[in-house]
C-alpha cells in the first residue's frame, strides 16, 4: 500500500522511521499542523516504546518474559493486557483462524527468522501440541498474563503493528491532529481527517493497494475516512518445496501454511482489527468472509483469489462503492460476496 497525491494541491510532510522489522511513517497535510515534525516523532517515539514491551526479538520485552515464564504469570501494563485481550477476541470470533498463542508453529517453520522451511515430524507434532489460545490466560484483575505449559509462545506478527499504529493516532488525535494517516510496513494504515484542503466532494486519504503479483502495479485504491486498513499475503516470504509455494502465514488450526487465498485486504475501525482480520480471511478464504463481516457492518473484505485458468478473481465482501475503485485489467475477474445479515 502506499498514501496517494494526485493533484496540484495536494502536498505533505512525511516523519518516518524504522521500527518492528519495517518502516513506519506519519503522513500530515502540509501547513496544517505547525509541529508536524516534532507531533511525528513523539508518535513514532509511542510506536518504539510499544515495540520494546511486545517484540518477541527482545528478552526484556513483556511478551518474552510471559513466553520464558511457562506456567508463572507475569506482570503487564494496562495496554499489553488490552492487546492479549483483543487478540484473544478476534481469535475466538474466527475460529482460530487468528492466533496470537501460535508461536512455536511459527518457529517451527523457521519463519521468525525468515528462513522458511518444512519441519520434521516430530518437532511439528510438538509444536503442535503446546500452540493455540487455550495455553494463554490472562488475569484482568491482577494486569498478568501468562502462557500454561513449556514451549508455547505468544507472536504478536498479525497485530502487533496494527495495534501500535492505532496507539500512535490515538495520541496525534488527542494533540489536536485534524487529519494525518499513519503505516507500519505499508500494510497496517489508519487515517483520520481528510487529505489536503477541504473541498466539495473531498473526503478522507487515498491509498493504493499494490498488485500483488505484479511489482510496481496498482490493484486497487481505498479511501480511508476515519478507518483503518490491513493486507495480508504471502508475496514475499515464501520458500518452494517439490515444486510447491508455501508461504508464511500459517493456519493455526492445522499448522500448515495456509493456501487458496493470494492476498487479504481488509477495511475496519481500527489498525489491529484490520490487520488480525486479514490474517483471518487470508486463512479462510471466501468460505470463511461470513465470520469476518457479518458482526460488523464497519468491516470490509477484499480476497484476490486464483481464477480459472490464469486469471486472478477479486472477491468484495461489505466493500462498498465509496471505498475502492479497481484498476481492471484483462483477465481479472470481480466477485461481490453477499453477506448474510448478522443473527
Amino acid at each position: 500500500m502506499d498514501p496517494m497525491a494526485d493533484g496540484p494541491d495536494l502536498h505533505t510532510i512525511v516523519v518516518g522511521r524504522e521500527a518492528m522489522g519495517c518502516r513506519f511513517e506519519v503522513v500530515f497535510n502540509a501547513g496544517e499542523v505547525a509541529d508536524a515534525t516534532e507531533a511525528g516523532c513523539d508518535a513514532l517515539d509511542l510506536v518504539d516504546e510499544i515495540e520494546a514491551r511486545i517484540s518477541i526479538y527482545r528478552d526484556s520485552s513483556e511478551l518474552a518474559a510471559i513466553n520464558a515464564a511457562a506456567g508463572r504469570w507475569v506482570e503487564v501494563t494496562a495496554d499489553t493486557l488490552a492487546l492479549l485481550r483483543l487478540a484473544l477476541e478476534i481469535g475466538n470470533q474466527t475460529g482460530g483462524a487468528f492466533d496470537i498463542a501460535a508461536g512455536p508453529l511459527v518457529q517451527a517453520w523457521g519463519f521468525v527468522r525468515r528462513q522458511g522451511r518444512t519441519p520434521a515430524a516430530d518437532e511439528f507434532a510438538a509444536a503442535l501440541a503446546v500452540s493455540g489460545a487455550g495455553q494463554v490466560e490472562l488475569d484482568n484483575d491482577g494486569c498478568r498474563a501468562r502462557v500454561c505449559v513449556a514451549g508455547a509462545g505468544l507472536n504478536p506478527g498479525g497485530i502487533g503493528k496494527g495495534w501500535a499504529v492505532d496507539r500512535a493516532v490515538e495520541q496525534l488525535s488527542a494533540a489536536g491532529v485534524p487529519s494525518c494517516l499513519l503505516h507500519g510496513g505499508q500494510s497496517s494504515v489508519r487515517a483520520i481527517g481528510t487529505q489536503g484542503p477541504a473541498q466539495p466532494g473531498r473526503t478522507g486519504w487515498k491509498v493504493g493497494l499494490r498488485h500483488p503479483l505484479r511489482p510496481g502495479r496498482r490493484l486497487a485504491t481505498f479511501t480511508l475516512c476515519d478507518r483503518a486498513l490491513g493486507t495480508s499475503g504471502s508475496g514475499t516470504q515464501f520458500f518452494v518445496e517439490r515444486g510447491r509455494r508455501l508461504g508464511h502465514i500459517l493456519d493455526p488450526r492445522s499448522g500448515r501454511p495456509a493456501e487458496g487465498v493470494i492476498s487479504a485486504t481488509v477495511l475496519a475501525p481500527t489498525a489491529a482489527a484490520a490487520d488480525a482480520l486479514a490474517t483471518a480471511a487470508y486463512v479462510l478464504g471466501e468460505a470463511g468472509l461470513p465470520q469476518i463481516v457479518a458482526r460488523d457492518p464497519a468491516v470490509g473484505v477484499m480476497l484476490v483469489v486464483p481464477a480459472a485458468g490464469r486469471g486472478l478473481r477479486v472477491v468484495l465482501a461489505n466493500v462498498h462503492e465509496g471505498d475502492v475503485s479497481l484498476d481492471l485489467e484483462p483477465g481479472l475477474e470481480l466477485t461481490r460476496f453477499p453477506v448474510p445479515p448478522v443473527a
